[in-house]
């Protein structure tokens, strides 16, 4: 990871302007000199690593040297760019006596600054003279380019080609079918279990999750949930986990398992439930789990149990009626045809001059992954960057005769250093510091490589857009699993990476000294690998009653799930700060002194103070306490952060009087009440202020209607969502709408007049989600909606719905929930031609009898009542 490193840093550094003022006149031009040095040490960094790739224990610890050089280097730099910055802040008198206030405490810090980098450029010596005796080539084509001009992104590559799991799809009708026919038979109504047994990456996790998100098994069960229990797990964990998706409750940390058990116990008695319980490895964990109640009561209703696992011995293990399924290896036929679709997608056949010769050499190489799905998909969305017949011909004749986990590890290990780069390959390992089964947020993933500065500036492209590219660079891979897509914008929504890749990504990142993973339930728990290979990253998970210690003073990023009264430590060279589900104590004075904190996320914890002084962390790029309880009040001070990109806030928050930030992109509100007339005029000139968004969420309550005029200051909006509106009379004209939105969201108790023909009228706008309407007619012009695709109408009631023919031409997911004046489908309908999904939900008067709906199922329609 030492090229990734010096080339993110160098980028960065390179953007940090420290001005030839009187006060840093004497260390300008350290600080040049050391810029210049971590460009001459990447002229080594090829060279280097093809030796550490041979095993030259040597050069990777001389690699790991020019890593910690370089971040050393990064940290004195900020630090001087940091006190330049903050003191620009302010003009005039006022801004005049504050630095002169702070002139002392300044001469201090850049003492320490030109110490620090005379111990660095000494170190960067001792570097060079360690490449001479290893014999490290200097490459110096290296010198004349730039970090933009990476080779990434390239041809397909910027293509968000649309990808379904196919290690679902292909080769497991069969037993999709008769596993589900299993579950949903109505003649047995005894509490009893399935048990699917392979071993891994044989996709068994993948055929339950297909079964598991099927129509047939949502409408025969009344409640379901699923919990991965991994090789150490923690019952009252997975009794929590569960309460948390039948119930929607979040449980407090201090609960006992018996309590949660009880509750579960109490729910279930009415309902017929199916439990999943993926990749369990003991043969006691159903006992584990009713150890202290029995949670999962028998009231012979047909309720399921489903489970997966490695071990023979552990699925005949579970104290009730039990199936064993043995799933098989995919046949030969089924194992080209995964194969063929990774490696030889739609998109790239036409670039192929001799498809027939690549079938020929695919179909041996297909036999060499013998039948296991992962293997297959990987190894297939390697080879579909590597085009070339000699390329294949030479993997197949030197293929080694190796057992299936180590021919898995092969591949994984072939395909990651195939990676085009090392930013794509920082990415990927990354991903790995989520927990088990995680459905990562493709926004938020982005985001955290944003702030890592692991995504290279280039001239054509955002940092969005190339990260977006990353991403659907993994997916052609196979190194990631596409959960959802957005129908808004065609992109990955979120992913998970199989339990396989992401323990393959933790042992390589600690290795590399990347990431270390410390989790208390799992088989990841560390406390000597700091020691061993220093880490400037850290992922803590399900942490109970602990203290995090300082156990690296560099830590540059941390990560945490499930930490229980967690005391977080003063970490001065923090990064990124992303936590979630979690219990903190003492965090104000942990993060006021981080000055170079780029990514600030605290999602769902307990116990948080902001500092008063958080308007001194100038680099902070995003802030998320999405649905985390704040003890005071957001300091106002926040909007004065000029680098602030994305906010997303629950509570505690009241818009500031005089202050807006311009340069932000997201803003994620949710309050309960702007309060007084006076403050809900605070909250619309804040707004209006705020030019540069293309995400706006707000959820106030009451909703005011003149919020919606503010549209007309934010040009550039994509997705606006606007909840908890009273009364809506009327909505603004077409042309005061961003004409560049794609994603419309808007609740209120009552819409009164219809906001069809205005809305219809919107060039780009692909979803629409709309409740409370409640007038007379609905009506949709010819020429309505061009593209569209997906509508849902809630909470609302007409009684004639008017559909001209030629509206809503690329409609094709429509959704009515609680319709309950709605007797009679529209014929309009019809005349939709791309119409695939309806979906009627709670107690729609609709009957299966409907003459329209009837037609649309013989068309081809998906019906779901």
């Amino acid at each position: 990871m030492a090229e990734s490193a010096v080339k993110a840093v160098v980028g960065n550094v390179s953007k940090l302007a420290v001005w030839e003022t009187s006060l840093l006149c004497g260390v300008t031009g350290e600080v040049g000199f050391l810029k210049d040095e971590l460009k001459r040490l990447k002229c080594y960094l090829r060279s280097a690593d093809a030796k550490r790739k041979s095993g030259d224990e040597c050069v990777a610890t001389w690699l790991s040297q020019i890593r910690d050089v370089t971040y050393e280097s990064e940290n004195v730099i900020e630090a001087a760019d940091y006190m330049e910055k903050r003191n620009r802040l302010k003009n005039g008198f006022l801004g005049a006596i504050s630095r002169y206030a702070r002139l002392p405490s300044d001469m201090v810090t850049l003492h320490k600054v030109g110490v620090e980098i005379q111990r660095i450029r000494r170190k960067i010596s001792e570097i060079f003279d360690s490449a001479n005796r290893l014999n490290i080539d200097l490459d110096t084509s290296v010198l004349g380019k730039c970090c933009v001009e990476d080779e990434f992104p390239r041809g397909n590559d910027l293509m968000d080609q649309n990808f379904e799991d196919d290690v679902v799809i292909v080769g497991f009708e069969d037993e999709c079918q008769e596993i589900t026919d299993r579950l949903v038979d109505k003649e047995n109504n005894t509490l009893s279990a399935i048990s699917i047994v392979a071993m891994g990456g044989a996709g068994k996790t993948s055929l339950v999750r297909k079964i598991y998100t099927s129509s047939r098994v949502k409408e025969h069960f009344d409640t379901v949930a699923w919990v991965t229990v991994s090789q150490k797990f923690k019952a009252v964990d997975l009794l929590t986990s569960i309460v948390g998706q039948i119930m929607g409750a979040r449980v407090g940390f201090n609960i006992c398992e018996c309590e949660v058990g009880k509750e579960i116990h109490n729910f279930l008695l009415q309902k017929r439930f199916l439990i999943v319980l993926d990749d369990v490895w003991e043969t006691d964990t159903w006992e584990q789990i009713n150890k202290m109640v029995k949670a999962f009561p028998d009231v012979a209703n047909g309720s399921r149990v489903l489970l997966t696992t490695r071990k023979q011995d552990v699925a005949n293990h579970v104290q009730m009626p039990t199936h064993v399924h043995h799933l098989k290896k995919l046949d030969e036929e089924k194992s080209w045809e995964l194969f063929s679709s990774k490696a030889l997608p739609s998109y790239s056949r036409c670039a192929v001059c001799d498809v027939d010769e690549f079938e020929e050499l695919g179909k041996k190489l297909a036999k060499k992954c013998n039948g296991l799905p992962l293997a297959l998909a990987v190894f297939g969305g390697y080879l579909s960057k590597n085009l070339n017949r000699e390329t294949w011909i030479n993997i197949l004749l030197s293929w080694p005769s190796t057992k299936d986990g180590q021919m898995m590890r092969d591949i994984l290990a072939r395909s990651y250093n195939d990676l085009p780069d090392h930013y794509l390959r920082s990415c990927f390992l990354y991903v790995g510091a989520f927990p088990e089964d995680y459905e990562i947020s493709v926004s938020d993933l982005i985001e955290l490589w944003i702030a890592e500065c692991f995504i290279p500036h280039t001239p054509k492209h955002t940092l969005e857009e190339i990260a977006r590219k990353y991403v659907t660079e993994l997916a052609q891979r196979s190194l990631v699993q596409v959960v959802s897509r957005s129908r808004a914008h065609g992109r990955i929504e979120r992913i998970r990476i199989h339990d396989i890749l992401r323990d393959w990504c933790i042992e390589e990142a600690r290795e590399d000294g990347f990431l270390d993973m410390i989790d208390k339930t799992a088989c990841w728990d560390s406390a000597s690998s700091f020691e061993r290979t220093l880490s400037y990253r850290a992922s803590f998970q399900n942490f109970s009653g602990q203290i995090l210690q300082a156990t690296t003073p560099n830590l540059r990023t941390l990560v945490g799930f499930e930490l229980s009264s967690i005391f977080l430590p003063k970490l001065r060279f923090l990064r990124v700060l992303h936590i979630e589900n979690s219990d903190l104590e003492n965090f104000s004075p942990a993060i006021g002194g981080c000055i170079h904190l780029r990514c600030l996320r605290l999602r769902r914890c307990g116990n948080v103070t902001l500092p008063s002084s958080i308007e001194e962390l100038l680099y902070l790029q995003i802030i998320d306490l999405r649905k985390t309880n704040l003890d005071s009040t957001l300091p106002n001070s926040l909007w004065n952060i000029p680098t602030l990109r994305h906010v997303y806030l629950s509570s505690a928050f009241s818009s500031p009087r005089s202050v807006g930030h311009k340069e932000l992109q997201t803003l994620w509100l949710t309050c309960a009440s702007v309060g007084t007339k006076y403050r809900y005029h605070d909250m619309v000139t804040f707004l209006r202020k705020m030019r540069q968004l293309t995400t706006l969420f707000l959820v106030m309550k009451p909703m005011h209607a003149k919020i919606m005029n503010i549209f007309a200051y934010m040009p550039h909006l994509v997705d606006i969502h606007l909840a908890s509106f009273g009364v809506l009379d009327k909505l603004p004209e077409s042309n005061h709408f961003p004409q560049s939105l794609r994603h419309l969201y808007l609740e209120a108790d009552v819409i009164e007049l219809d906001p069809m023909p205005i809305l219809e009228k919107l060039p780009c706008l692909v979803v629409l989600e709309l409740s409370g309407y409640k007038g007379r007619t609905m009506s949709f012009s010819a020429q309505g909606f061009p593209r569209l695709q997906e509508l849902k109408l809630d909470n609302f009631s007409v009684e004639e719905w008017r559909m001209e023919v030629g509206t809503m031409p690329k409609l094709s997911h429509l959704k009515l929930w609680l319709c309950k004046e709605m007797w009679k489908l529209p014929n309009g309908l019809l005349h939709l031609p791309s119409l695939k999904n309806l979906k009627l939900v709670s107690k729609s008067p609709i009957s299966g009898d409907d003459s329209t709906l009837k037609e649309l199922e013989r068309r081809g329609c998906k019906v779901e009542l």
